[in-house]
């Protein structure tokens, strides 16, 4: 059971599409649950009181219900109670704010953290006035995506106006990776107001899997995992195989296994994997539960990730806390996840650049693909615990509220 300390604050978290309860897998549920979840349960371990407020897409979702690591979820009726696309949810953000005003003129928190640009714009609309300070992780910038995908963006056309807003009237952005902050400068944000706090890994459920390792005379594995969308670049993954014999690739991600015959992504792949006479060294398995995931990263022999533009992208710290070594394209968090030659190695995310002869260098060379992977688990421990995340979003908090920056010795 926790107990509160005296001087522990109250903590309200913003995840207007991403709720901590949400499973795993979907096109719009992914890395930011996880974060909230985590942070959320690790914050209470510490003594704080924490609220998640997300938006209620079912009916049948009680408008409470507190977790068994002791957070609250509020699912705030805004729009429908239904699954609505994230792009869609916009029109809905006045309704989710005034929610969150009505709640916090009575039961005001010490400090709201929210999550993604609209969760942004929810949290400063419910606070507007109360004197409660806002800190914004956005998780994804608008910049990025729309240099990235050009017409193909979905996002509304004023995302990253707002997204500027937001970072003008909020008291601090937490950012999750250098890069980020390039990216937030380059918007007009000043960089004073910004604390640079990665993303976490559990160090005891991503852990080593002795059993899990093949034998010897087994095809060499190559593993990605991801949402099975375009960016991720799997069909990269697919054309380098053609040019890396005896060698296999698992790529774990997307619906259930009996969903992906419908799965466009997936039948594009296949169809990729035809055409480069690699089907039948190609497997793509579907959603992988988070119990599963930890044995299939050490079953690796090298995990690629290759997307092409990332925010920060948690599968190279999930890989390294297996001690799995990882290719990975040289972009966003990777930038500061992966060190080059020493716990993996980067690569250009162009498209032209052929990485088959780097993952033929590094299957051939075990010693070094064992350095690696072991490098990657001493620099999961040093720096992407959740402890870790946990210090310094209490210290972002703490400079700008009175919430303290309890240390982990109050677990």
């Amino acid at each position: 059971m926790t107990t509160r300390h005296p001087s522990a604050g109250r903590v309200a978290m913003v995840s207007e599409h991403a709720s901590p309860l949400a499973a795993l897998g979907g096109p719009d549920a992914g890395g930011q649950n996880v974060y909230v979840a985590q942070l959320a349960g690790h914050l209470v371990r510490r003594g704080h009181d924490v609220t998640v407020y997300t938006r209620r897409d079912d009916p049948r979702s009680p408008e409470r219900v507190t977790t068994p690591d002791g957070f609250q979820v509020v699912h705030v009726p805004a729009g429908p109670a239904a699954p609505v696309p994230k792009d869609e949810l916009p029109p809905y953000m006045p309704e989710f704010g005034a929610f969150l005003a009505r709640e916090w003129a009575t039961a005001p928190p010490d400090v709201v953290h929210a999550h993604f640009w609209m969760s942004g714009w929810a949290a400063l609309s419910g606070a507007y006035g109360l004197g409660i300070p806002v800190v914004q992780t956005y998780h994804a910038l608008g910049t990025v995506k729309r240099r990235h995908q050009g017409a193909a963006d979905t996002s509304p056309r004023d995302r990253v106006a707002i997204e500027t807003v937001i970072g003008r009237e909020c008291s601090r952005i937490i950012a999750t990776c250098e890069d980020e902050v390039c990216e937030l400068e380059a918007m007009g944000l000043s960089r004073r107001n910004v604390s640079v706090v990665p993303c976490g890994v559990d160090p005891h459920q991503f852990t080593p899997r002795a059993g899990a390792r093949r034998p010897a005379d087994a095809p060499r594995r190559l593993l990605a995992v991801g949402r099975l969308v375009p960016r991720k670049g799997f069909d990269r993954a697919i054309r380098a195989l053609a040019d890396v014999p005896g060698a296999e690739l698992l790529i774990a991600g997307g619906p259930e296994p009996a969903l992906l015959a419908a799965e466009p992504e997936a039948e594009r792949l296949r169809a990729i994997a035809e055409e480069h006479g690699v089907a039948d060294r190609v497997t793509l398995l579907g959603a992988v539960g988070r119990d599963d995931m930890p044995a299939l990263l050490s079953s690796a022999d090298l995990v690629l990730s290759l997307p092409r533009y990332e925010p920060f992208g948690i599968v190279p710290v999930e890989a390294m806390a297996c001690r799995a070594p990882i290719l990975a394209t040289a972009v966003g968090g990777q930038l500061d996840t992966v060190v080059d030659g020493m716990t993996g190695e980067l690569v250009p995310a162009d498209d032209d650049y052929d990485i088959s002869a780097a993952v033929r260098r590094l299957l051939a060379d075990p010693d070094r693909l064992a350095r690696y992977g072991a490098q990657g688990r001493r620099r999961v421990l040093s720096r992407y615990t959740w402890d870790r995340v946990a210090d310094g979003v209490t210290r972002a908090y703490s400079a700008v509220s009175s919430v303290p920056s309890l240390s982990g010795a109050l677990r």
